[in-house]
């Protein structure tokens, strides 16, 4: 079994939402979870648009909670998710000294893309937008663990 762990910025959107969609997707192959960088939402469900967002397509987002990123984690998980390079780059400054765990964007794993980050929809707007992104490079990290 790969543990995941799929981080964005305050773990509303983007990172539950990978989080949602990688276990439906990887069934019992994979274990998943999600966390932010930063600490101002923790304790607290998604953001409501990207609940309603990822509940069209079938994932339920309504029992996660928001957490921050624990020093832990590294060990903790096999390969860990940003959603952008501004993530990349906080989980860079978090990684205990030695530590290997690959840390990589979420969207390297899709291979004809014209981005490389999950723009964040709390800014944005476009839920949907993002989860098209994500589900599409949850489908090639899927491919890759095979």
């Amino acid at each position: 079994m790969t543990r995941i762990l799929c981080v964005c910025l305050g773990n509303i959107c983007r990172s539950p939402t990978a989080e949602a969609v990688l276990r439906q997707k990887g069934g019992a192959r994979i274990e998943v979870e999600s966390a932010g960088t930063r600490d101002w939402h923790v304790g607290n469900p998604p953001h409501e648009p990207a609940i309603q967002a990822a509940a069209a397509r079938g994932y339920d987002l309504t029992d996660l909670r928001a957490r921050r990123v624990e020093t832990q984690d590294f060990d903790r998980f096999d390969l860990i998710l940003a959603m952008d390079a501004k993530n990349l780059a906080d989980l860079e400054t978090m990684r205990p000294k030695n530590n290997k765990t690959p840390v990589k964007l979420m969207m390297s794993f899709v291979l004809i893309t014209n981005t490389d980050a999950v723009p964040d929809p709390y800014y944005t707007g476009d839920f949907k937008g993002a989860l098209d992104l994500i589900e599409k490079a949850a489908d090639s990290i899927i491919k890759s663990l095979n």
